[in-house]
C-alpha cells in the first residue's frame, strides 16, 4: 500500500520556498505521492442562501494545481503528483488534457489525474460551464482525454466534442495518464468502476465501508475488469483520527484493500508549514513501510 500526503492548500501560505521545503520533506520522508485538492474560485457563502454551508469561501486560499504540479515537478524527482480530485465538467476538455501531458512531460510520468465533477455552481456560473449535465459530461470527457494522450491525430464526433484531425504535443508520458475518480454518490462509484483507473471514497473504515467496497466490486465485476488492477486510495485526516489511533487507521484501510492511502493535516490546529512537516514526519514513522 502506497503512502502519501494531502497538501495542505488551505494552510500552506504562499512562499515558493516554503512549498518547495514542504514538498522535498515528504519525498525525502519516503511518501510516495501528494494529493491536491482543487478550486478555482471561491463564493461568498451567501451565494447559497442558507441551503447549506459550504467547506470552502471566498476567503479560502487554493494553489490551482496544475501550475503547482509544474513547480512541484522541478522540486521533486520521485513524488507522484495527485489531484484528488480536478474539478474537470468546469473546464475545457482539451485543456486540460494538454495541462495534464504538460505535467506528466515535465515530472517524467508523475502525474495521476483524480477528477470529479464538484459542487460548487458558483464556479461553473464564472467559468462558463453547466453546472447541471456535468455528470453525463465526465464520461465523454474522460474518452476525449484519453484520446488525445495516446494518439498523434485525433477524430472524434460525440454530444459534448468535436476534435477533427487534431493533436495535442508533445504527448505524455504515461499513455494514458491514470485517471481516478472520486464521489460517493451511487452513479460515481458505478461509473468510476466502469471507465476510471481507481477511485478516492471519502469514508472511514468500518462496517458500511466494507459494504461500499463490496459494491464497488460487484460494479467491477459487472463492467468486465480485474478488482485486482483497480486502484482505491483512502485517506487519514488528523483533525478526526487521534495520533494513538493512527497506526490502526492505516491497518484498516489495509484490510479495506486499499492500494493508497493519504494523510490530511488540515483543519488540526497545526499553525505552521513546519508544523505540517512535523505531522508527516511522525505519521510516516507510524505507518511504517508501504
Amino acid at each position: 500500500m502506497k503512502l502519501g500526503v494531502v497538501f495542505p492548500q488551505t494552510e500552506i501560505g504562499d512562499d515558493p520556498l516554503v512549498i518547495r521545503d514542504y514538498a522535498q520533506a515528504a519525498e525525502q520522508l519516503g511518501y510516495d505521492h501528494v494529493l491536491v485538492f482543487d478550486h478555482v474560485l471561491g463564493a461568498h457563502p451567501g451565494r447559497f442562501e442558507g441551503r447549506f454551508r459550504p467547506p470552502y469561501t471566498h476567503q479560502t486560499p487554493f494553489h490551482e494545481p496544475m501550475v503547482l504540479f509544474g513547480f512541484l515537478a522541478a522540486v521533486t524527482t520521485s513524488l507522484e503528483l495527485v489531484t484528488g480530485i480536478l474539478i474537470l465538467p468546469q473546464r475545457q476538455t482539451a485543456l486540460v488534457a494538454k495541462q495534464a501531458a504538460a505535467v506528466d512531460v515535465l515530472s517524467c510520468g508523475r502525474l495521476r489525474l483524480g477528477v470529479g465533477i464538484g459542487w460548487n455552481f458558483v464556479e461553473y456560473e464564472a467559468l462558463g460551464e453547466n453546472f447541471h449535465n456535468r455528470g453525463r459530461r465526465i464520461v465523454e470527457q474522460i474518452e476525449v482525454m484519453r484520446k488525445l494522450w495516446t494518439n498523434e491525430l485525433v477524430d472524434f464526433e460525440g454530444r459534448d466534442h468535436r476534435v477533427r484531425q487534431a493533436g495535442i504535443n508533445p504527448l505524455p508520458v504515461q499513455r494514458p495518464i491514470p485517471v481516478w475518480m472520486g464521489g460517493m454518490a451511487e452513479k460515481v462509484i458505478e461509473r468510476a468502476a466502469r471507465i476510471a483507473d481507481g477511485w478516492f471514497p471519502q469514508f472511514q473504515p468500518g462496517p458500511r465501508a466494507e459494504e461500499t467496497m463490496g459494491r464497488l466490486r460487484e460494479q467491477l465485476r459487472a463492467a468486465g475488469r480485474d478488482a485486482s488492477a483497480f486502484g482505491v486510495e483512502g485517506r487519514i485526516s488528523l483533525f478526526n483520527t487521534t495520533e494513538d489511533a493512527w497506526g490502526a487507521a492505516v491497518e484498516a484501510w489495509r484490510g479495506l484493500g486499499a492500494t493508497h492511502v493519504s494523510f490530511n493535516t488540515m483543519n488540526a490546529n497545526l499553525g505552521t508549514p513546519q508544523a505540517h512537516i512535523d505531522a508527516i514526519r511522525r505519521l510516516r514513522a507510524v505507518a511504517g513501510g508501504g
